[in-house]
């Protein structure tokens, strides 16, 4: 007869016996002399205690890109401790792809299940983003992979919800359609973090769908200055005048955003000059709100608009 196995958390030991509950909400009371036949594995509470978690990708996906990837997407959940950098490395280069595993530290061993979940994820999204791919069978490889690669919206979809944001106003259709063939979508998993204060950037984001928060640093922590849904944007600084970004903005829900370039909008700019000014009206505008207030925006927009422009033309290198 083997020997019964339970895992769960320690809730009491007696002269008697060790209370243990499991994850599945039971009560078991391991004998004291039957423990003391047994190996058992302890995670001792406040330690750190790793976790491994697999994964595989396509060949073609360089092996310095997926780490740094992965890494990143695990480094920032929940429940993994802060302390020590996750480990992701290649444990065999199988019959479908190449085999990694990824090791990670926990604060709270108890959770090791909803957070490996959490884990895996996490790594979903951040290969969607990255353009990664897991392997699959040979025979369903060709199939899956266009399914992933294709856009995450149509073109048409892109260009109508640009259209609608404040900033682009001045384009005209046709640039609309330009703007939105070169923007790409993202996908963020609830409680991810898109950008971050005081990272460098030439881009901004539209919402698409689902909703962020804009979170300042303050003494008791992260404070939550507004909530963007569908429609908004941030981010705009950074692509007209390549200023580090204020804020973090992470993702309340799974979110889809648009990021739009520097390339794309210097494209149009190139052919368009008077798009600059047009657009620094607007900017100007847009900071001033937020500033001062609506009362006093008008006068305040005026004064900015200069600045922003100048800032616009330097970064663009336009004359």
């Amino acid at each position: 007869m083997g020997v019964q196995r339970h895992t769960g958390v320690v809730e009491e030991i007696t002269w008697r016996a060790i209370k243990v509950r499991t994850f599945q909400n039971h009560v078991v009371l391991i004998n004291n002399s039957t423990a003391a036949k047994e190996p058992i594995e302890v995670s001792p509470r406040g330690n750190l205690n790793a976790r491994l978690v697999y994964l595989n990708t396509l060949y073609t996906a360089s092996p310095a890109k997926t780490i740094h990837v992965v890494r990143e997407a695990v480094r920032e959940a929940d429940n993994v401790s802060q302390k020590v950098t996750p480990l992701v490395r290649i444990r065999n280069l199988g019959e479908n792809g190449v085999e990694y595993e990824v090791k990670y530290w926990l604060d709270d061993y108890a959770k090791y299940n909803d957070t490996d979940a959490l884990v895996r994820q996490r790594i979903w999204y951040a290969f969607r983003r990255a353009g990664l791919n897991f392997a699959f069978p040979t025979r369903t490889l060709h199939l899956e992979r266009k399914a992933i690669t294709r856009p995450v919206t149509a073109e048409e979809q892109i260009a109508d919800r640009l259209s609608a944001v404040d900033v682009f106003a001045p384009l005209s259709t046709e640039e609309l359609r330009q703007l939105a063939t070169a923007t790409v979508g993202h996908v963020f998993a609830p409680g991810e973090t898109l950008i971050r204060a005081g990272d460098e950037g030439s881009s901004m984001f539209v919402v698409h769908n689902g909703r962020v928060a804009v979170q300042v640093a303050d003494k008791n922590g992260p404070r939550t200055v507004a909530v963007l849904s569908e429609g908004n944007f941030f981010g705009e600084m950074a692509l007209f005048t390549g200023e580090p970004r204020t804020a973090n903005v992470v993702a309340l829900e799974e979110t889809e955003v648009l990021e739009i370039g520097h390339a794309a909008m210097k494209h149009l700019f190139e052919t368009n000059p008077s798009l600059a000014e047009s657009i620094s009206w607007t900017i100007a505008e847009r900071q001033a709100d937020l500033a001062a207030g609506s009362l006093q925006a008008s006068q305040a927009s005026i004064q900015e608009s200069a600045g922003v422009l100048a800032s616009i033309k330097r970064f663009f290198g336009l004359r």
